[in-house]
């Protein structure tokens, strides 16, 4: 088989299981749709902690999800393919989107942006958003939108490019600098409430 037949095999083995489970179609449904607005409130709640760690790690996934997308847009350059709905028949489809280049998939690069900045700050709860970010991809597959290798370059993608930013962002002086001028600004208008002290 070549690489387009074998993408096809395995989109047909994923998307197939929601015709012989269609009780798991609402689940990946909602996962493939709405999950992203859980993945924007954790990241509100995580700054809004007002730790270190925490900000620097919103900020390191948000560098990571522009420089993803941005070398996704390059890869979107080199490679063409519609969603598997416009090309294939017979397609499990839960979710209707305009056809254009499914190549890489977005929704995979936002989620691995995030859930590999979360796992290199917190290797313990950052498990849990990694299963989270192969759900998704797992899910943009099973509601018929996009092909492994959509899902697959896009996690590559996403992940090499925290790995570049865990490495460099949290080093720079200029990172530090902002953050301490937004923090000043945050208190002077947001006072942070002081814990008493036992006498």
């Amino acid at each position: 088989m070549n690489a387009m037949e074998v993408n096809i095999h395995y989109f047909r083995l994923i998307n197939d299981l929601g015709k012989q489970y269609p009780m798991w179609n609402p689940v990946f449904y909602v996962i493939a749709e709405y999950m992203v607005y859980g993945l924007a409130l954790a990241v509100f709640l995580y700054w809004f902690r007002r730790t270190s760690e925490n900000r620097m790690m919103v900020i390191c996934g948000t560098v990571t999800f522009f420089l993803a997308e941005l070398f996704g847009k390059v890869a979107g350059s080199l490679h063409y393919n519609q969603q598997p709905s416009a090309e294939l028949t017979d397609v499990n489809q839960l979710v209707q989107k305009a056809v254009n280049n499914s190549f890489p998939s977005d929704h995979t690069i936002l989620f691995f942006s995030f859930c590999m900045s979360f796992w290199l700050f917190k290797k313990r709860s950052g498990i849990f958003w990694m299963l989270l970010a192969l759900c998704m991809g797992i899910s943009r597959i099973w509601v018929g939108v996009h092909y492994p290798a959509d899902v697959i370059v896009g996690a590559l993608i996403s992940i090499g490019s925290a790995l570049a930013v865990y490495l460099v962002v949290p080093r720079l002086p200029i990172v530090h600098t902002l953050l301490g001028f937004y923090e000043k600004a945050e208190q002077a208008l947001f006072p942070a409430k002081q814990k008493s002290r036992d006498l």
